[in-house]
């Protein structure tokens, strides 16, 4: 029978028991699945929290989140485990189709709507907003943006970026759309107030009821259903389907699929299904 090696966090170890525990915790709110392989991110996330708390075990910690007298602390540590990468214009073909084959085809009256489901820091919807701005002038759209985690809404909120995070902006809208720090800021860049002021940053739980946002254009959902399990993203998208207007896409990360999830869109091309 093999042996497990406990991960260590400094002098504090994690046993596989006690990583169990927090499988099924991240698992029962947020619908994410952590395979073994991230025990040491469990460690590395959650180890300051401890030192934080006078603990010397996960297992306190976790029962400490258990409890019900830590509704922020539990917060916290969803945060801290659901936080993930992300830059500004990500798998720009997904930007191609939207500007070559979606704004071509508005007939410039309604508001475009789009929502970016899983936001993290920021950087998807303001690579939007940039977009927007761009090509559609003065015809009307709207931006909703979402993420699980209050930590990353609040630093999305402030549109505020180091600036090694521009890299991926193209010269022409960094110019204008973006402000470059000075101060105590210097070495970042602010996204500009006007552009900030179009985006509607709030927490969603895709795997609670939905919030009454209306229908969308366009759903963005990238590189979030490869940490859920078969049944959780039939059930994540089963609920974004009636959030979709008739004839709007959802677009997901390059690496997912959503075969064998769901047979009421259909695909347009890799990574892009439409709402018939």
């Amino acid at each position: 029978m093999p042996v497990s090696v406990p991960v260590s966090n400094g002098e504090r170890h994690i046993s596989d028991g006690e990583f169990a525990q927090f499988q099924g915790l991240l698992r029962r709110l947020a619908g994410i699945h952590l395979s073994p392989a991230k025990k040491a991110l469990v460690c590395g996330r959650l180890g300051k929290r401890l030192k934080h708390h006078g603990l010397t075990s996960y297992g306190d910690y976790f029962r400490l989140l258990t409890g019900g007298q830590e509704a922020a602390e539990l917060q916290i540590a969803l945060d801290l485990l659901t936080t993930n990468e992300t830059y500004f214009f990500r798998e720009p073909k997904h930007f191609d189709f939207l500007r070559e084959r979606v704004l071509p085809a508005r007939n410039g009256k309604a508001s475009l709507r789009i929502w970016s489901a899983a936001c993290s820091s920021g950087e998807e919807p303001y690579s939007l907003a940039m977009l927007l701005a761009e090509r559609l002038g003065a015809a009307p759209w709207e931006i909703v943006a979402s993420d699980l985690s209050t930590r990353v809404l609040e630093r999305a909120r402030s549109g505020l970026y180091p600036m090694e995070r521009a890299r991926n902006i193209p010269g022409s809208y960094l110019k204008a759309h973006c402000l470059r720090g000075t101060g105590r800021h210097e070495g970042s860049f602010l996204i500009e107030r006007s552009l900030r002021e179009r985006i509607r940053f709030l927490q969603v739980n895709l795997n609670e009821p939905l919030p009454r946002l209306g229908e969308f254009d366009l759903i963005f959902l990238r590189n979030v259903m490869i940490y859920f399990e078969q049944e959780t993203k039939r059930s994540v998208v089963q609920r974004l389907i009636p959030m979709l207007k008739p004839g709007g896409h959802l677009l997901i990360g390059h690496s997912e699929t959503l075969n064998g999830v769901t047979d009421g869109l259909r695909s347009v091309s890799p990574s892009i299904y439409r709402k018939e």
